[in-house]
């Protein structure tokens, strides 16, 4: 990439790649979920067995991250995944996929993507200089989403009708191209004084949480991001049975779910691209938790006006504040914890910010159950407006101030 070095080409050129497998996967499990039942909460288990790792796994996944050679663990990650959905996808061309096949695929993926993404976002620092995070983190966040949805989600809408076997085959072949751009990047990607082996992985994650615990602007954040990641989980866990099929709200057919996805992408593009620039202009904070409350509206628009036509500007809108405040959170991230510490306490925030989703996913299937999927819909909203609400009391006094004097985050950081 243009200025920010050979290495970060080819990390950004395999992020693209399993980005786009991510797409694929993330979008075909639920469709061909849905292909074999219409239960909600069967449904939701797809959304929770993605998730599931991160609350089970990211300590150790950050504690790894932090001792071992970072690009080595990407590495392994992608091989070990690209292995797995080969098999499924050797089952599905068989015949033999069920839905029970389809999560422990889904689960098997999760655990991988704990490993690949906690060493992703500790491995960035060491690739650019620290003022360029913030463009390097955009660019990253730009392929990822452009992956995901722009052309993942689309793709797969066509596989899951046309190919089911395809809808795990693909993301395998991607996977392995991932894992193989990797070895082009120069250089060792481990801390230079690493503690010692013989440490307990316990102590290291210890030292995450107590550090995580004491910083009052990334706890802050960090319960916000969990609040509205649970409901969020809950939303979208349900969120397909709404939109897709002849008895849903909205009507659209599995192509056209993924054009909605498609949608959102091309706005979390934009979004990401554009951070910086809304940062400079209204603040760090006032642009992350602006974009937060706008998001947690927009979750109502789908519920007040159930038509294809509200839908995906709804979409694209959902895509540029939530990718523009994600990418202002990992830099703010990136910056403040110190290098030793990067890939604990970024799981230790991971934890707190995703761990909830497996229990959102699940939640919102059991109460569309009894109450119904619009009561899902609009209740996720409500407990997203809360999360807003506690991180703008938390932090009233930094949002606040006036723009001129507004210190940076790596000022407040010294304020815990």
């Amino acid at each position: 990439m243009p200025g920010l070095g050979r290495s970060f080409a080819f990390l950004w050129s395999s992020t693209a790649l399993s980005n786009l497998a991510d797409g694929v996967l993330k979008i075909g499990a639920p469709l061909l979920a849905v292909s074999m039942t219409r239960s909600p909460t069967l449904v939701s288990l797809v959304g929770a067995a993605a998730t599931a790792p991160w609350l089970l796994l990211a300590l150790h996944a950050g504690a790894i991250a932090d001792r071992a050679d970072r690009r080595r663990v990407m590495g392994a990650a992608n091989a070990v995944r690209a292995a797995i959905l080969a098999a499924v996808a050797l089952l599905a061309s068989l015949g033999l996929l069920d839905l029970w096949v389809l999560l422990a695929a889904v689960l098997a993926a999760g655990v991988t993507e704990v490993f690949a993404d906690t060493s992703a976002q500790s491995i960035l620092p060491m690739t650019v200089p620290a003022h360029d995070l913030p463009r390097a983190n955009g660019r990253v966040s730009s392929a990822q989403l452009a992956g995901n949805d722009f052309a993942g989600a689309p793709l797969a809408g066509l596989l899951a009708g046309a190919l089911p076997a395809a809808v795990f085959g693909a993301p395998a072949l991607l996977y392995g191209a991932a894992g193989l751009l990797l070895l082009g990047m120069r250089g060792p990607y481990r801390l230079p004084a690493p503690r010692p082996e013989r440490r307990p992985l316990r102590r290291d994650i210890g030292e995450a949480l107590r550090y995580l615990r004491s910083h009052r602007v990334l706890r802050s954040l960090a319960i916000t991001a969990g609040l509205l990641n649970l409901a969020n989980a809950a939303y979208f866990a349900v969120f397909v049975l709404w939109a897709v099929g002849d008895g849903s709200m909205i009507g659209l057919e599995p192509g056209q779910y993924g054009l909605m996805m498609a949608a959102f992408a091309a706005g979390a593009v934009a979004g990401s691209l554009l951070s910086g620039r809304a940062a400079g202009l209204f603040g760090e904070f006032r642009t992350i938790v602006g974009a937060w409350l706008i998001s947690s509206l927009l979750l109502l628009v789908p519920v007040a006006a159930p038509t294809p036509w509200a839908l995906y500007p709804t979409a694209v809108l959902w895509g540029v504040v939530g990718a523009g405040g994600n990418v202002l959170v990992v830099s703010t991230r990136q910056r403040l914890i110190p290098a030793e510490l990067l890939g604990r306490v970024n799981s230790a925030y991971r934890l707190v910010g995703m761990g909830g989703m497996p229990a959102g996913a699940a939640l919102g299937g059991l109460v569309a159950e009894f109450t119904g999927i619009a009561a899902v819909l609009a209740g996720a909203a409500g407990v997203c407006l809360v999360g807003v609400g506690l991180v703008w009391r938390a932090l009233s006094d930094r949002i606040s101030r006036p723009l001129t004097s507004a210190p940076a985050f790596s000022d407040i950081s010294r304020q815990r």
